[in-house]
Protein backbone atom coordinates (compact mmCIF):
# COMPACT_ATOMS: atom_id res chain seq x y z
CA UNK A 1 0.00 0.00 0.00
CA UNK A 2 1.05 3.38 -0.81
CA UNK A 3 0.31 5.15 2.84
CA UNK A 4 0.12 8.67 1.62
CA UNK A 5 -2.62 7.42 -1.06
CA UNK A 6 -4.06 5.16 1.02
CA UNK A 7 -3.97 2.40 -1.94
CA UNK A 8 -2.92 -1.30 -2.29
CA UNK A 9 -2.28 -3.25 -5.62
CA UNK A 10 -3.58 -6.43 -5.33
CA UNK A 11 -2.47 -9.34 -7.75
CA UNK A 12 -4.03 -8.04 -10.68
CA UNK A 13 -2.23 -5.04 -10.79
CA UNK A 14 -4.92 -2.77 -10.08
CA UNK A 15 -5.08 0.02 -7.36
CA UNK A 16 -7.56 -0.45 -4.80
CA UNK A 17 -8.36 1.27 -1.61
CA UNK A 18 -6.56 -0.04 1.48
CA UNK A 19 -9.14 -1.04 3.58
CA UNK A 20 -10.39 -4.31 1.23
CA UNK A 21 -6.92 -5.71 1.12
CA UNK A 22 -8.03 -8.08 3.85
CA UNK A 23 -9.10 -11.21 1.49
CA UNK A 24 -10.54 -12.17 -1.84
CA UNK A 25 -14.23 -11.83 -0.63
CA UNK A 26 -13.79 -8.08 0.78
CA UNK A 27 -11.88 -6.63 -2.62
CA UNK A 28 -14.93 -8.12 -4.49
CA UNK A 29 -17.27 -6.19 -2.43
CA UNK A 30 -14.88 -3.48 -2.96
CA UNK A 31 -14.83 -3.90 -6.50
CA UNK A 32 -18.76 -4.84 -7.50
CA UNK A 33 -20.66 -3.29 -4.20
CA UNK A 34 -19.72 -0.82 -1.93
CA UNK A 35 -20.09 2.97 -3.55
CA UNK A 36 -22.24 2.09 -6.44
CA UNK A 37 -25.67 3.40 -6.59
CA UNK A 38 -29.04 1.28 -5.17
CA UNK A 39 -32.24 1.85 -5.48
CA UNK A 40 -33.25 -1.59 -4.36
CA UNK A 41 -35.28 -1.19 -0.91
CA UNK A 42 -34.39 -4.49 0.15
CA UNK A 43 -30.94 -4.11 -0.23
CA UNK A 44 -31.03 -0.59 1.58
CA UNK A 45 -33.06 -2.24 4.35
CA UNK A 46 -30.41 -5.22 4.54
CA UNK A 47 -27.46 -2.57 4.61
CA UNK A 48 -29.20 -0.06 7.17
CA UNK A 49 -29.36 -3.53 9.37
CA UNK A 50 -26.21 -4.85 8.96
CA UNK A 51 -24.44 -1.15 9.35
CA UNK A 52 -26.63 -1.72 12.98
CA UNK A 53 -25.18 -4.87 13.65
CA UNK A 54 -21.53 -3.59 12.70
CA UNK A 55 -21.58 -1.59 15.97
CA UNK A 56 -18.25 -2.29 17.64
CA UNK A 57 -17.04 -5.25 15.22
CA UNK A 58 -15.70 -4.88 11.72
CA UNK A 59 -17.33 -5.04 8.45
CA UNK A 60 -15.85 -8.21 7.64
CA UNK A 61 -17.26 -9.96 10.30
CA UNK A 62 -20.36 -8.87 9.25
CA UNK A 63 -19.43 -9.36 5.60
CA UNK A 64 -18.76 -12.89 6.46
CA UNK A 65 -21.80 -13.50 8.05
CA UNK A 66 -24.17 -11.96 5.48
CA UNK A 67 -25.62 -14.92 4.00
CA UNK A 68 -26.48 -15.95 7.60
CA UNK A 69 -27.97 -12.92 8.03
CA UNK A 70 -30.22 -13.13 4.80
CA UNK A 71 -31.16 -16.32 5.77
CA UNK A 72 -32.23 -15.39 9.21
CA UNK A 73 -34.09 -11.85 8.27
CA UNK A 74 -36.28 -13.91 5.51
CA UNK A 75 -33.92 -11.73 3.21
CA UNK A 76 -34.19 -8.56 4.11
CA UNK A 77 -37.82 -8.58 3.31
CA UNK A 78 -39.21 -5.60 5.38
CA UNK A 79 -42.98 -7.01 4.50
CA UNK A 80 -41.90 -10.39 6.24
CA UNK A 81 -39.50 -9.30 9.09
CA UNK A 82 -42.12 -6.58 10.20
CA UNK A 83 -43.99 -9.90 11.33
CA UNK A 84 -41.42 -10.79 13.52
CA UNK A 85 -42.43 -11.77 17.07
CA UNK A 86 -40.87 -13.13 20.54
CA UNK A 87 -40.97 -16.34 19.27
CA UNK A 88 -38.59 -14.94 16.34
CA UNK A 89 -36.46 -13.24 19.17
CA UNK A 90 -35.77 -16.10 20.77
CA UNK A 91 -35.01 -18.15 17.49
CA UNK A 92 -32.84 -15.44 16.16
CA UNK A 93 -31.40 -15.44 19.54
CA UNK A 94 -30.02 -19.07 19.25
CA UNK A 95 -28.41 -18.28 15.53
CA UNK A 96 -24.59 -19.02 15.82
CA UNK A 97 -24.12 -17.71 12.15
CA UNK A 98 -25.29 -13.71 13.12
CA UNK A 99 -24.19 -11.74 15.77
CA UNK A 100 -26.59 -12.51 18.86
CA UNK A 101 -27.32 -8.65 19.91
CA UNK A 102 -31.10 -8.60 21.63
CA UNK A 103 -31.27 -5.22 21.05
CA UNK A 104 -29.64 -5.12 17.84
CA UNK A 105 -32.05 -8.09 16.75
CA UNK A 106 -35.01 -6.05 18.23
CA UNK A 107 -34.05 -3.11 16.32
CA UNK A 108 -34.11 -4.85 12.92
CA UNK A 109 -37.69 -5.96 13.74
CA UNK A 110 -38.61 -2.35 14.92
CA UNK A 111 -37.01 -0.74 11.78
CA UNK A 112 -38.53 -2.91 9.39
CA UNK A 113 -41.93 -2.03 10.23
CA UNK A 114 -40.76 1.71 10.17
CA UNK A 115 -39.92 0.62 6.40
CA UNK A 116 -43.81 0.02 5.95
CA UNK A 117 -44.61 3.50 7.34
CA UNK A 118 -41.83 5.32 4.82
CA UNK A 119 -43.06 3.56 1.94
CA UNK A 120 -46.36 4.78 2.65
CA UNK A 121 -45.43 8.71 2.66
CA UNK A 122 -42.68 8.42 0.26
CA UNK A 123 -43.30 4.87 -2.29
CA UNK A 124 -40.60 3.35 -1.46
CA UNK A 125 -37.25 3.45 1.05
CA UNK A 126 -34.91 4.25 -1.74
CA UNK A 127 -37.49 7.71 -2.82
CA UNK A 128 -36.59 8.40 0.98
CA UNK A 129 -33.07 7.93 1.22
CA UNK A 130 -31.87 9.40 -1.89
CA UNK A 131 -33.38 12.40 -0.62
CA UNK A 132 -30.24 12.92 1.26
CA UNK A 133 -27.98 12.76 -1.49
CA UNK A 134 -25.11 15.29 -0.86
CA UNK A 135 -24.92 18.48 -3.58
CA UNK A 136 -20.92 18.29 -4.76
CA UNK A 137 -20.74 21.42 -3.07
CA UNK A 138 -20.65 19.68 0.37
CA UNK A 139 -17.79 16.92 -1.07
CA UNK A 140 -14.45 17.20 -0.97
CA UNK A 141 -12.68 18.34 -3.84
CA UNK A 142 -10.57 15.68 -3.68
CA UNK A 143 -11.01 12.18 -1.92
CA UNK A 144 -7.67 11.64 -0.68
CA UNK A 145 -7.03 9.36 2.30
CA UNK A 146 -6.76 12.34 4.78
CA UNK A 147 -10.12 13.66 3.28
CA UNK A 148 -11.55 10.05 3.51
CA UNK A 149 -10.39 10.16 7.57
CA UNK A 150 -12.69 13.09 8.60
CA UNK A 151 -15.97 11.79 6.54
CA UNK A 152 -17.46 9.72 10.14
CA UNK A 153 -20.04 11.39 9.36
CA UNK A 154 -21.76 14.98 7.74
CA UNK A 155 -24.41 17.03 7.51
CA UNK A 156 -26.42 14.80 5.42
CA UNK A 157 -26.05 11.30 7.64
CA UNK A 158 -26.37 13.80 10.68
CA UNK A 159 -30.12 14.88 8.86
CA UNK A 160 -30.87 11.94 7.84
CA UNK A 161 -29.78 9.85 11.44
CA UNK A 162 -32.39 12.58 13.43
CA UNK A 163 -34.93 12.20 10.69
CA UNK A 164 -34.78 8.39 10.98
CA UNK A 165 -34.97 8.39 14.97
CA UNK A 166 -37.86 10.48 14.94
CA UNK A 167 -39.87 7.98 12.73
CA UNK A 168 -39.36 5.75 15.61
CA UNK A 169 -35.62 3.71 13.66
CA UNK A 170 -32.99 3.04 16.16
CA UNK A 171 -29.39 2.01 15.88
CA UNK A 172 -29.34 4.48 12.75
CA UNK A 173 -26.73 7.25 14.48
CA UNK A 174 -24.94 9.32 11.69
CA UNK A 175 -21.38 7.44 11.88
CA UNK A 176 -23.98 4.23 11.09
CA UNK A 177 -25.80 6.52 8.58
CA UNK A 178 -23.05 7.28 6.79
CA UNK A 179 -21.23 4.14 6.34
CA UNK A 180 -24.78 2.97 4.55
CA UNK A 181 -24.32 5.93 2.27
CA UNK A 182 -20.58 5.51 1.57
CA UNK A 183 -21.78 1.33 0.57
CA UNK A 184 -24.71 2.49 -0.76
CA UNK A 185 -23.85 5.07 -3.68
CA UNK A 186 -25.16 7.75 -2.02
CA UNK A 187 -21.63 8.81 -1.83
CA UNK A 188 -18.36 7.60 -3.73
CA UNK A 189 -15.85 7.51 -1.28
CA UNK A 190 -12.92 5.56 -3.20
CA UNK A 191 -10.38 7.05 -3.18
CA UNK A 192 -8.43 8.86 -6.04
CA UNK A 193 -6.54 6.99 -7.81
CA UNK A 194 -8.48 3.81 -6.70
CA UNK A 195 -9.76 1.85 -10.38
CA UNK A 196 -13.53 1.69 -8.70
CA UNK A 197 -13.83 5.12 -8.35
CA UNK A 198 -14.79 5.83 -11.87
CA UNK A 199 -16.78 3.09 -12.19
CA UNK A 200 -18.77 4.20 -9.39
CA UNK A 201 -19.10 7.54 -10.62
CA UNK A 202 -20.03 6.27 -14.07
CA UNK A 203 -22.90 4.33 -12.73
CA UNK A 204 -26.84 5.00 -12.55
CA UNK A 205 -28.33 7.19 -9.51
CA UNK A 206 -31.78 6.39 -8.68
CA UNK A 207 -33.92 9.26 -9.31
CA UNK A 208 -33.77 11.74 -6.38
CA UNK A 209 -36.23 13.93 -4.49
CA UNK A 210 -35.34 17.31 -3.82
CA UNK A 211 -32.14 17.19 -1.76
CA UNK A 212 -33.14 18.02 2.40
CA UNK A 213 -30.13 19.21 3.25
CA UNK A 214 -27.50 22.10 2.27
CA UNK A 215 -24.55 22.38 3.54
CA UNK A 216 -21.26 24.64 2.86
CA UNK A 217 -18.45 23.63 0.32
CA UNK A 218 -15.78 21.63 1.44
CA UNK A 219 -12.11 21.77 0.58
Amino acid sequence: MTAAEGLFAAEDGLSRCFWCAASPAYRNYHDSEWGFPVGDDRRLFEKLCLEGFQAGLSWLTILNKREAFRSAFAGFDAARVAQFGARDVTRLLGDAGIVRHRGKIESTINNARRVLALREEFGSLAAYAWRFEPGLSSRPKRMTLAALKKLGSSAESTAMSKDLKKRGWSFVGPTTVYAFMQAMGLVNDHLEGCHVRALASRAPRPQAADRTVSSPEKT
